[in-house]
């Protein structure tokens, strides 16, 4: 048993320092691949520099112009090689605006026509950088117009510049590449038996199949277990997740591929980040989680005093219920898109109409009046709230209203730049939405010509005020009582009687306050604050 744990706790090391060992190798390569890179453009830097310097000599340009060729490139010839003999180029070539060679490395070329393919540009007073690739290596060569007193070309001046061979920078570099490959033969096997000590440390010092046997029991008996189980670590990452779990939520899939995702990936109203947060246990509490109702107990995982993670553990309530789509606000938007597509289609109809009869002023006029009263809308929003989800709501809302005939108006003064602790837009959207579609529900049943709705949102000296009112039926004392209550509802449509339990749900847990004033016949005002 010894030997094999040995073996392995070896095994693990080796492991490590390849792992190192192969990082600094492709750290080091990325290292020489720069440096020759900056290498050939401070060799095209230098190229550029000398041809630059060689055609703006007065002596190249004379001998260019001397009608007679062979004085001309003599002396072309014998002042450009010193140049190139200094700088150490590989080779000058001066050629007339025939293309004719004045001056190269082998007096053999001297005199004949060039016929270099990429010669064009240059010769059409444009500077450039070249890389051409030849039997004895690559070379970096600088093209440069040359211009006489007049600024009309009279030739081209070519430098060229071979590249070190891989061989050739190796060895230049060979003292530093010693030194860094020892260095790293050094620190990849002290990182390897730092990392090898620290894993099996962390492991407790079992070895892999006595961890992966543990794993493996305790995964099944979570998946023996009757109720729900789901825990997190500290960041939030799903370390549980039984398969009671996934069918008491509804969630499809095999349960083991949620482990390992951040829990609000797949279940983002768990409630439980905010124990892990708050460090403190929830016993008993029915909550809705991916529309189920259920009964959960959420406790804080801690070990030597420190919170490393949260589990809950719950029971199911109910069957599944079809209340995502109005709890999310996600229906409210959609019906909004569908409600604005049908409110601009008869806008486009009247000014199409305008249009047709040759009215353009009043089509013009009226264009105008609907961009700028959508442009308030939209302006005030965005700088008044600055949650865009609701922001977006409380347009759809708006949208909403006039499709059914009711006013929805936003007081000029509202402003809302903060959460209350422990909320955030979900809550709000589940807030608002029910809120309003309350006030919709009660004006679509009274028979009036101005139904409004009067929104107000402050969040001045620490406190956020909201409030909804409407002109509607209103309520008498004895519902006003129930409206909190789970499932109450005096409507007789399904899925009735949650949406003002979850408003009241939602600000008990921002520690707010909620009053209710309502007149039969005369409307309803609801007034929410909460301290920020």
């Amino acid at each position: 048993m010894y030997k094999r744990k040995l073996s392995m706790n070896g095994k693990i090391m080796l492991l490590t320092f390849f792992i190192i060992a192969l990082s600094f190798i492709i750290a080091g390569t990325f290292v020489i691949g720069s440096v020759l890179k900056k290498q050939e453009e401070n060799i095209g830097y230098e190229a550029m520099l000398v041809a630059r310097t060689v055609a703006n000599l007065p002596e190249v340009r004379s001998g260019l112009g001397n009608d007679d060729f062979i004085i001309g490139s003599t002396k072309i010839n014998e002042i450009v090689e010193e140049i190139r003999f200094i700088n150490r180029a590989d080779y000058i070539v001066i050629m007339n605006m025939e293309r004719k060679k004045f001056s190269h490395p082998s007096k053999k070329e001297i005199g004949k026509i060039s016929k270099s393919s990429d010669l064009d540009a240059a010769f059409a007073e444009h500077y450039y950088i070249s890389k051409a690739k030849g039997d004895k290596g690559t070379t970096i060569r600088a093209f440069v117009p040359i211009m006489d007193e007049k600024n009309v070309q009279i030739g081209v001046a070519l430098v060229g510049f071979k590249l070190p061979s891989f061989t050739k920078f190796i060895l230049q570099f060979q003292k530093e590449l010693l030194i860094t490959i020892a260095l790293t033969i050094v620190f990849s096997i002290w990182g390897a038996l730092t990392l090898g000590r620290h894993i099996k440390k962390q492991m407790f010092g079992l070895e892999p199949e006595e961890i992966s046997r543990l794993y493996v029991e305790r995964s099944e008996t979570f998946n023996a277990m009757h109720d729900g189980i789901i825990a997190v670590d500290k960041d939030l990452i799903i370390t549980v997740f039984n398969q009671k779990a996934s069918e008491i939520l509804g969630v499809s899939g095999n349960p083991s591929e949620k482990i390992g995702r951040n829990i609000y990936e797949v279940l983002p109203d768990t409630r439980l980040p905010e124990i892990f947060f708050s460090g403190k246990p929830v016993f008993d509490q029915e909550i809705l989680v991916n529309e189920h109702s259920i009964l959960s107990n959420r406790v804080p995982i801690l070990v030597n005093g420190e919170k490393v993670g949260a589990v809950a553990v719950f029971k199911d309530l109910t069957t599944v219920k079809q209340l995502a789509e109005e709890l999310t606000g996600v229906k409210a938007f959609v019906q909004a898109l569908r409600v604005q597509t049908h409110e601009y289609k008869n806008k486009l109809h009247t000014i199409a109409g305008l249009l047709h009869l040759g009215h353009t002023k009043q089509a013009l006029e009226y264009l105008s009046q609907v961009k700028e009263e959508h442009d308030n809308v939209t302006k005030f929003l965005n700088e008044r709230i600055y949650n865009e989800n609701i922001s977006g709501l409380l347009l759809s809302k708006i949208s909403r209203g006039k499709e059914l005939g009711i006013t929805v108006n936003i007081d000029k003064e509202s402003r809302f730049t903060k959460f209350p602790e422990k909320l955030d837009h979900h809550d709000f959207v589940i807030l608002f939405g029910n809120l309003i579609e309350n006030a919709f529900d009660s004006l679509v049943q009274v028979d009036k010509e101005d139904k409004e709705i009067t929104i107000s949102i402050d969040d001045n000296d620490g406190v956020l005020a909201i409030l909804v009112s409407d002109n509607g039926t209103g309520m008498t004392d004895d519902v006003k009582e129930k409206i909190f209550e789970k499932w109450f509802s005096t409507k007789s449509k399904e899925n009735r009687g949650i949406g003002l339990f979850l408003v009241n749900e939602i600000v008990n847990k921002g520690n707010g306050t909620i009053e209710v004033i309502s007149e039969l016949n005369k409307g309803t005002t609801f007034l929410i604050t909460f301290e920020l």
